[in-house]
C-alpha cells in the first residue's frame, strides 16, 4: 500500500516523534510498502526522493521549523504519488493538512497520539498561550475526525477516552530495532569519559526541556554521591534546558561527576546504553518514553517516576521500578540497585527478555493490519453504497 505520513516535526530536528516515524518508514518499506513523508523543510537540506518538504519559518523554539500548509507543488506531487491511506502525527498545522487531504481523496486518515498536548503548550505552534482546556478540546475534536487513533501505550489510550475521545483507538508502541543491540561496545562510555570501570554510570537519554525535569535526577544523583563518591551521571541530549541545566550542576558542585554528552550518534547512543549500569528517568509527561524500551533492550534495568506512560514502560520489581515523584525515594532505589549486584543482574536479564515485545518489525506487521482494516472497511462502503 501508499502511505503519506504527514507531520510537523521530522528530521533533522531531533524527537521521540521523529524517532517513531523514521522507524515505521523503515519497517514499512521493508515490508514492502510505499511511504512518502510530508513534513517542514530546514535549511540546507538536500531534495529526497520519498519525501515532500513544505516551506517553513523558524519557531521560537530553537533548532524547530514550522511548516507552512501549502504548496504549489502539492497537488502535481499527489497526483504523481497516488496514497491509499494517510497518517497523520500532530493534531496541527501538517497533520490538519493530512486529514483535510484525506477527507478530499475519501480515503482513511489515521493519527499517532505522540503527546499529551495539553501538558506542552508552551511549545505547540501557534496556540502556546492558549489554556490546556482549550488544547485538550481541539484535540480531542481532531480525534474524532479520524477513522483510527494511535496511542503508544494502553494507558494513553485509556487517558484519552477518558478526555472524550470517541473514535476507534488502539495502542501500539514505536518499535526498536533489536539487532542494534545485539553486539554493543560496553566499554565506550567509560572511556569516552574517563570513568572508572569499577564505578557506577547512571543514564539519562532525553530532550533537555523542562517536561523532562532533567534536575529531579540530578538531584537524586546528588544524594547518590554522599555513598557513592565516584558515580557518575551522564545524560544524553540536547534542548533549550542545556545551559541551565549545566549552570545547576555547576552550582551544586557536581560537575566532575556529571557529564553532559550533547546529541548523540545512533551508533554512539546505543554504546551509551551498553556503557551504563542504570537506566534513570524523571518525565512525568510521556505518552511512551522510547529510551525505555532501549535502554531495557541494552540490559539495563530502569529506575523511573511512576506516571502515564512510563507506567507501561516498566514492568515494576520485574525489569526496574516505579517510584512516587520523591526525590529520597528515587535515590533510594537506585541505591538498594546498586548495593545489590544480584538483583541488579536479575533485573537486566529480565529487561533484555521483555524488550522483545517492542520489535519494530512486529509493531510495523500491527500497523499495516490496522492499516488494511480502515481500507477493507472503506471498500465494503463504498461497495454497498454502489449497490
Amino acid at each position: 500500500m501508499r502511505i503519506g505520513v504527514f507531520t510537523d516535526s521530522y528530521k533533522p530536528y531531533v524527537g521521540g516523534v521523529v524517532r517513531s516515524i523514521e522507524i515505521f518508514t523503515e519497517e514499512l518499506k521493508q515490508l514492502g510498502h510505499e511511504v512518502y513523508i510530508f513534513a517542514p523543510n530546514y535549511p540546507g537540506l538536500p531534495e529526497e526522493e520519498d519525501v515532500f518538504r513544505f516551506p517553513s519559518i523558524p519557531s521560537t523554539y530553537k533548532g524547530f521549523y514550522l511548516g507552512l500548509p501549502f504548496s504549489t507543488r502539492l497537488e502535481e506531487f499527489l497526483n504523481s504519488h497516488p496514497l491509499d491511506i494517510i497518517h497523520v502525527h500532530s493534531p496541527f498545522i501538517l497533520g490538519r493538512l493530512g486529514a483535510r487531504i484525506a477527507k478530499k481523496l475519501d480515503i482513511p486518515v489515521v493519527f499517532t497520539y505522540h503527546t499529551l498536548y495539553d501538558q506542552y503548550t508552551h511549545y505547540v505552534p501557534l496556540i502556546k498561550d492558549l489554556s490546556k482546556e482549550f488544547t485538550r478540546k481541539v484535540t480531542v475534536s481532531f480525534c474524532n475526525q479520524c477513522d483510527l487513533v494511535i496511542t503508544p501505550t494502553q494507558i494513553i489510550c485509556t487517558h484519552i477516552e477518558n478526555m472524550g475521545v470517541k473514535s476507534n483507538i488502539r495502542w501500539l508502541p514505536t518499535g526498536i530495532d533489536l539487532t542494534e543491540f545485539s553486539s554493543l561496545d560496553r566499554t565506550w562510555l567509560k572511556k569516552k569519559f574517563g570513568l572508572d570501570p569499577g564505578e557506577p554510570v547512571l543514564l539519562f537519554v532525553g530532550r533537555a526541556a523542562k517536561e523532562k525535569n532533567i534536575p529531579f535526577v540530578i538531584d537524586g544523583f546528588a544524594k547518590i554521591l554522599e555513598q557513592y563518591h565516584k558515580a557518575s551521571l551522564v545524560i544524553v541530549g540536547e534542548g533549550p534546558e542545556t545551559l541551565n541545566l549545566k549552570k545547576y550542576v555547576k552550582e551544586l558542585a557536581l560537575s566532575e561527576r556529571v557529564f553532559f554528552t550533547g546529541n548523540l550518534s545512533r551508533v554512539d547512543l546505543v554504546n551509551a546504553y551498553g556503557g551504563a549500569d542504570l537506566f534513570v528517568f524523571s518525565s512525568a509527561t510521556e505518552t511512551q518514553g522510547i529510551v525505555i524500551a532501549e535502554a531495557k533492550a541494552a540490559g539495563l534495568p530502569v529506575v523511573a517516576v511512576n506516571a502515564f506512560g512510563v507506567a507501561n514502560m516498566v514492568s515494576d520489581g520485574e525489569d526496574g521500578y516505579l517510584v512516587a515523584m520523591d526525590r529520597q525515594a528515587f535515590s533510594e532505589q537506585i541505591m538498594n540497585l546498586l548495593k545489590d549486584d544480584e538483583l541488579r543482574l536479575c533485573l537486566a536479564k529480565r529487561a533484555v527478555e521483555n524488550a522483545k515485545q517492542f520489535s519494530s518489525r512486529l509493531c510495523a506487521q500491527k500497523l499495516v493490519q490496522y492499516y488494511q482494516e480502515l481500507l477493507d472497511t472503506r471498500l465494503t462502503k463504498t461497495g454497498a453504497k454502489a449497490q
